[in-house]
C-alpha cells in the first residue's frame, strides 16, 4: 500500500518495475559523487536502492552536500543497470533509481560516528547515541533476527500445548542469588516492592492454580555486575512451567524447542539432536566447569594416585599431595613436533592466570617408554604407563600437569583446557554443541562463613525417597536440578520442584531459615502449595543468550536494543537519576547527605 512517503520500501524493487515512477523514504547511507554523476544509496527497515542524479538537475548541488543520515523522499524512474554495474550483494542490485525531485523529512546534524560501516567504536559513544548505533547493518540486522526468535519460540510453545500467561513485575523481595532492585511504596510508606529476579514464585503459583503448561518471554531483573553474557539490570528468558512431569519431561520440550530454534535460524550444524546428560561430578572433573563447551575435545583426568608412587620423584607435587591437593592434566594428541615455545607459553600463561604454572612432559619410546621436557626426568617407565592407562595417552602425546586444592584446579584446568584446544585450534566455529549438566548437590558449604546454603534454587525437589534421605549428611543430598548449556555458555537453569510444604521447611531450615523467616518470605507460595498442589518443573532460558549464539556475537549488548553500560548506566536516558525532593517527600525518603 503506497502513500505519500512511499510507494515501495528500499529492498522492494526489482527488474519487473523498470520504467515505472516510484517514491522511496529512508536515510541517505553512502554517496559517491563522480563528478557529472552523483550516487546515492538509500537505506530503509528493509533493505538498500542505489539511486543517481546527473548534474543536469537542479537538484544535484543540494544533494551533493546533504548530509550522511538525512531522512529523504525520492521521486523517480526505476532503470536497468549496465550488466558491469550490477550489484549481487543487494536484493535491489540489478535496479537504480534515477532522481526527479527529492523532500528533506528530517535533517541530520554532524554524526559522532559512522553507520554506514560496522567498524569497532567507543562503547561510550555508541551507547550514548544507540539509536544511530542500532542503524547499522550488522546490529540492525541482530535485533530484527532477536524478534523472529522471539516469534518463532512463542509459536513453537503454543504447538507443545503451553499456554503464555503475564506475572506481576511489582512484587515482594526474595532471597534467589542476586541483589533485588527495590521500588518504594508511595501508599505504604517505609515498605518496598522489589522487582521480579525471575517469575519462580508466580510461576509455581500457575501450576498450583491448576493450569497445566505456562510460558512467558519474561523480563528479569537483577541488580548484578556486568559481564560478555550478562546485562547489568534487565534480561529476558522463556519462563516455563509444567505439572505433573519429571525430569525427562522438561528434558524433552526444551530439547525439541531448542533443535527448531537453531535449525530455523543458523546453518551451523547442531552437534547433538539428543543432548548427552553430563552429572555435575563428572563436569567438575573432565571439564573443571559445569558449563562444558562440547565442541573442545580435550578432557581433563585426575592422577592424584600416580603421585603417591614411589618410583614418582617429582616432589614438589608429591609434598603438595601429601597436604591434601589433588593432580589432574590434559592430553594433547600427538603433539611431538610442536616446538617448546609452545609448551613454555602455556605455562607462561598459567602463571598470567594467577597459578603457579603448568608443567609437562611428551610421551616417547625407544626401547621403554620416556618423557621429555622440564618434568619427564621424574617418572618411571612404569609411572608413565600407569598414567597412560588412567588418561588413554599414547606414545606421541604431551600431558599438561597441574597441582593444587580442588577449587582452585578446577578454575585452572577450565581455563588451560580452552587455552590450548584455542592454540591448538580444535575447536570447530560451525557447530553447536548443546549438553545437560545433571544431579547437583542440594546444599553446599559456603567458603567463608563455612555453614551449609543451598547450591542452586532452594525450592528444588532432593532426590530419592523422602523418607530415606539423610539429612544429618545435608552435602550427599542431590537435586531434581540441571542447567543448559550450548557451547560453553548456560542458557538456563532450571529444577523439579518441592512441592510439599514439611520438606521445605526442613530443607530451609538445613540452610538456616527458621520457620517464621520461610513463613515471612514466601508465605504466598507456603500457603498455596498447602492446598493441593501437583509434582510440577520447570526452566527458563535465557533469551538474550540464545540470540547471542545464533547471531554469533562474543558480546550480549550486541543483541539487546537498548543495553547499559559496565557501571549500569543508561548513557542515552542518563539514568539511574536525580529526583527531586518532591518525589522523595511522597515516597517517605530522606537520603543521606554525600560526605
Amino acid at each position: 500500500m503506497s502513500n505519500k512517503y512511499r510507494t515501495h520500501n528500499c529492498s522492494e524493487l526489482r527488474k519487473e518495475h523498470i520504467n515505472s515512477n516510484v517514491v522511496l523514504s529512508g536515510w541517505i547511507n553512502k554517496k559517491r559523487d563522480h563528478g557529472n554523476l552523483l550516487f546515492i544509496d538509500l537505506r530503509d527497515n528493509y533493505g538498500i536502492t542505489q539511486c543517481i542524479i546527473d548534474k543536469e538537475n537542479s537538484n544535484f548541488s543540494k544533494l551533493e552536500k546533504i548530509q550522511l543520515e538525512t531522512v529523504v523522499s525520492f521521486e523517480g524512474l526505476v532503470v536497468n543497470r549496465s550488466k558491469e554495474t550490477i550489484n549481487k550483494e543487494i536484493k535491489t542490485g540489478e535496479i537504480e533509481v534515477i532522481i526527479k525531485s527529492f523532500k528533506i523529512l528530517g535533517a541530520c546534524r554532524e554524526l559522532p560516528l559512522p553507520v554506514f560501516s560496522d567498524q569497532e567504536y567507543a562503547e561510550d559513544i555508541r551507547l550514548k547515541y544507540r539509536f544511530l548505533d542500532l542503524r547499522r547493518k550488522k546490529i540492525h540486522e541482530n535485533i530484527i533476527l532477536r524478534s523472529k526468535v522471539i516469534s518463532f519460540i512463542r509459536n513453537e510453545m503454543k504447538k507443545l500445548g503451553f499456554l503464555e500467561f503475564q506475572t506481576p513485575i511489582l512484587t515482594s523481595s526474595s532471597p534467589e542469588g542476586a541483589r533485588d532492585f527495590l521500588v518504594p511504596s508511595r501508599l505504604n510508606p517505609g515498605k518496598f516492592y522489589a522487582l521480579p529476579q525471575a517469575p519462580q514464585q508466580f510461576k509455581q503459583l500457575i501450576m498450583v492454580s491448576g493450569f497445566d503448561k505456562y510460558f512467558q518471554i519474561a523480563p528479569c531483573f537483577r541488580d548484578e555486575d556486568a559481564r560478555a553474557d550478562r546485562s547489568p539490570g534487565e534480561f529476558y528468558q522463556l519462563d516455563l512451567e509444567m505439572s505433573f512431569v519429571e525430569q525427562e519431561d522438561v528434558f524433552d520440550v526444551v530439547e525439541k524447542l531448542m533443535v527448531n530454534t537453531f535449525k530455523e535460524f543458523s546453518d551451523k550444524k547442531l552437534l547433538f539432536d539428543k543432548f548427552p546428560r553430563i552429572t555435575y561430578k563428572e563436569a567438575m572433573l573432565k571439564y573443571g566447569s559445569d558449563k562444558p563447551d562440547l565442541r573442545n575435545p580435550l578432557i581433563i583426568n585426575d592422577i592424584t594416585e600416580t603421585f603417591l608412587r614411589d618410583d614418582v620423584k617429582f616432589e614438589i607435587f608429591k609434598k603438595l599431595v601429601n597436604s591434601g591437593s589433588i593432580v589432574r592434566c590434559i592430553v594433547t594428541k600427538n603433539t611431538k613436533e610442536k616446538p617448546r615455545s609452545f609448551f613454555d607459553n602455556i605455562d607462561k600463561w598459567a602463571k598470567e592466570q594467577g597459578a603457579s604454572g603448568l608443567a609437562y612432559f611428551t610421551l616417547e619410546k625407544d626401547k621403554v617408554i620416556s618423557a621429555k621436557g622440564p618434568v619427564g626426568k621424574f617418572f618411571s617407565t612404569e609411572s608413565l604407563e600407569e598414567i597412560m592407562k588412567l588418561t588413554g595417552a599414547e606414545i606421541g602425546d604431551s600431558i599438561f600437569l597441574a597441582c593444587s586444592k580442588q577449587k582452585e584446579i578446577e578454575k585452572i584446568t577450565s581455563q588451560a583446557r580452552d587455552k590450548i584446544a584455542k592454540d591448538l585450534d580444535l575447536i570447530d566455529d560451525e557447530v553447536f554443541a548443546f549438553c545437560w549438566v545433571v544431579d547437583y548437590p542440594m546444599f553446599e558449604k559456603d567458603e567463608v562463613t563455612n555453614k551449609i546454603k543451598f547450591s542452586h534454587n532452594p525450592f528444588s525437589m532432593p532426590q530419592g525417597e523422602i523418607d530415606k534421605l539423610n539429612f544429618d549428611n545435608p552435602l550427599n543430598i542431590l537435586a531434581y536440578q540441571y542447567d543448559i548449556v550450548c557451547n560453553g555458555i548456560e542458557l538456563s537453569s532450571g529444577a523439579i520442584r518441592n512441592h510439599i510444604p514439611d520438606l521445605m521447611y526442613k530443607l530451609f531450615s538445613i540452610a538456616g531459615y527458621e520457620k517464621k523467616i520461610v513463613d515471612e518470605k514466601f508465605s504466598g507460595m507456603i500457603n498455596a502449595l498447602s492446598y493441593g498442589a501437583p509434582p510440577h518443573g520447570g526452566i527458563a532460558p535465557g533469551i538474550d543468550r540464545i540470540v547471542m549464539l545464533l547471531a554469533n556475537e562474543k558480546n550480549i549488548r550486541e543483541v539487546t536494543m537498548f543495553p547499559m553500560n559496565q557501571n549500569a548506566q543508561d548513557l542515552m536516558m542518563n539514568a539511574p537519576s536525580d529526583i527531586s525532593e518532591n518525589q522523595l517527600k511522597e515516597l517517605s525518603i530522606s537520603l543521606k547527605s554525600k560526605k
